[in-house]
């Protein structure tokens, strides 16, 4: 499990980065159906793809760390959840947007259970195991 969560961890910052610098460098042209959204929206796709390679980065500095941080997973896995939350708030207020984003809103709502599940796994899997009768001590005097 540790090397899943690993894995998965990786995966979440590299793909973040590069999808935020693929919005930043294209703007509109990033999202499916919004090529003529206009200037504000463009503007604010490119400052909020700069704002999810920042994610990206968190994820990878939490990568990078020894053990992989729990808490940093949690938190992470929580604002990726948020984002699927909205989506499900714009399909109730707009409904359904175009295919792929119907996708990314099940990747958004499933996988921050499974990043939940699994982040304590580096961090219990690193902890030192007691060996049999540690923390036993006997004491004759006390023994009395």
């Amino acid at each position: 499990m540790a090397r899943t969560l690993r894995v998965l961890v990786q995966l979440m910052g590299w793909s973040s980065v590069v999808i935020g610098l693929f919005h930043v460098a294209l703007g509109n042209a990033a999202i499916p159906g919004a090529g003529s959204a206009g200037a504000t929206v463009d503007s604010w796709g490119r400052f909020m793809g700069a704002s999810f390679a920042g994610y990206g980065l968190a994820w990878l500095w939490a990568a990078r760390q020894r053990p992989i941080p729990a808490t940093a997973v949690r938190a992470l896995s929580a604002v990726f959840l948020l984002g699927g939350i909205g989506r499900l708030i714009s399909l109730a207020v707009h409904g359904p947007p175009q295919w792929f984003q119907l996708a990314l809103a099940v990747i958004e709502l499933g996988l921050p259970p499974v990043l939940f599940w699994l982040a304590p796994s580096e961090e219990r899997a690193t902890q030192p195991t007691a060996e049999p009768g540690a923390g036993l001590h006997c004491s004759p005097a006390r023994d009395l």
